[in-house]
């Protein structure tokens, strides 16, 4: 990956808090990224603010795209950031989670062409979330995950190679809050589908085109470790119409969808 450009893509909207430990957590990677691309849909003006003071300490470019909010548009700012992005290679994670500092490194390592990567989290509760915004603090213990996410902080090389191609085999089963891509593979796809504008089911809509254009899924574990901060669950308002979407790409086998990318290229 050395002549190969690394773009980490950030999703955020309203929550300085959140995106403060996320970028904190950014600027102490062991393999810092190229440019850090921060997909922004909708955001007030404090957002911009916090922004401008991390383009001081991070050694990289940040570059803010936004829109204005207009209801949910997370695949649309995600195709706008995307089609501004110059890496070759793409991280993506959302504002809400922090990064352990060798998330990049991992990522990196996990990378292979022809293939996406499908990563976990590690779910934290709401005292914990509310200890490390009030003490702007990563010190995160292991004893503060959630039971069920525990598995999910661990690290190990050995494991995660093992498991890259044995765990997690449905296309389907993704994160959108830690994944990884090649630019060119969603540009071939047409990236996110734009025509969905609820909560949920586009990365894996997504993961599907990807799949029968010939793109295979990696996941990483035990590696590529993030920390979920606690918030209350999104609206399921519509979701029904992401799923209809979804099972017709499956049953249709599509590449492409017509609402897409090219919007911006």
């Amino acid at each position: 990956m050395d002549d190969k450009r690394i773009t980490l893509l950030i999703s955020t909207y309203n929550w300085k808090d959140a995106l403060r430990l996320c970028l904190l957590s950014a600027s102490l990677q062991t393999v810092m990224p190229d440019e850090i691309v921060i997909a922004d849909d909708g955001s007030t003006e404090d957002t911009k603010l916090l922004i401008d003071t991390f383009r001081k300490v991070i050694n990289v470019p940040i570059i803010h795209v936004w829109q204005e909010d207009n209801g949910f548009r997370l695949s649309t700012i995600r195709n706008k950031a995307i089609a501004q992005s110059t890496g070759d290679y793409i991280i993506q994670i959302d504002g809400d989670v922090i990064m352990e500092r060798h998330f990049i490194e991992d990522h990196i390592n996990m990378s292979q062409e022809g293939y996406f990567v499908c990563g976990s989290r590690t779910k934290i509760g709401p005292m914990v979330t509310n200890r490390l915004i009030t003490d702007i603090s990563l010190k995160i213990n292991i004893l503060e995950y959630k039971p069920a996410f525990v598995l999910n902080g661990i690290r190990s090389k050995l494991l995660r190679t093992y498991l890259a191609e044995r765990y997690a085999k449905e296309i389907g089963h993704m994160r959108g809050c830690n994944m990884a891509f090649w630019r060119n593979d969603i540009i071939s796809v047409n990236g996110y589908n734009e025509n969905l504008k609820q909560w949920g089911h586009e990365d894996s809509e997504m993961a599907y085109r990807l799949h029968f254009s010939g793109v295979k899924k990696k996941a990483l574990k035990m590696g590529g470790i993030v920390y979920h901060l606690w918030h209350s669950e999104s609206s399921r308002l519509g979701e029904q119409m992401h799923i209809d979407a979804l099972n017709l790409v499956k049953s249709r086998q599509l590449r492409r969808c017509e609402n897409g990318i090219n919007n911006y290229l």
